[in-house]
């Protein structure tokens, strides 16, 4: 009885192993998650706001979500090469560091994002602008990354856009009230 009981239980064992390697190369490994807004500004406006990471702390969701975070900074904001580096006591916020990457003048700006805590990860973010009219930008804000196997099987039960896509539209309902006062 026992000894049935025990290779029972090693064939779910196995099953369940199987099930996992087989789920983490059927599974996608990428994930994207991007908002747009229109702002009644120009986008020569916008680009110089947002270009600037440390306007990110009036705009952006995560410095509301914990305004207590540590920052320090590296660098000429505004430029590529400049880093800002978070340390947070949430798990929401964690600890981190953005590093603009690439700017395209009036056009747009990349950053790498990475994450120390509560997990290691590295995700690529932008903001891309373009002219609905003179006195209008429709920015486009979001992220993408990787996640590795067999970690990326939590894109199988963790809806990514869910978790943080509101994130994004309030950073971008932020930034639209800031622009628009000025």
């Amino acid at each position: 009885m026992i000894k049935k009981l025990i290779i029972a239980l090693v064939g779910i064992v196995f099953l369940l192993i199987a099930a996992v390697a087989v789920t983490s190369f059927v599974a996608k490994t990428d994930c994207k998650v991007e908002r747009e807004i229109t702002i009644n500004k120009p986008r020569a406006d916008v680009y110089n706001y947002v270009k600037i990471l440390k306007n990110q702390n009036d705009w952006g969701p995560w410095f509301k979500k914990e305004p207590t975070m540590k920052q320090e900074f590296r660098g000429t904001d505004g430029t590529v090469g400049f880093v800002t580096h978070w340390t947070g006591q949430s798990e929401e916020v964690g600890e981190g560091e953005q590093e603009i990457k690439k700017l395209v003048e009036n056009e747009r700006m990349e950053t790498e994002l990475r994450f120390i805590k509560p997990f290691e990860s590295k995700a690529d973010s932008f903001l891309i602008l373009e002219s609905v009219s003179e006195s209008q930008t429709k920015v486009k804000w979001g992220f993408t990354t990787t996640f590795p196997r067999p970690m990326n099987i939590m894109l199988v039960v963790m809806d990514m856009d869910a978790l943080i896509g509101k994130d994004f539209a309030d950073g971008l309902d932020s930034l639209k009230g800031i622009m628009e006062k000025k």
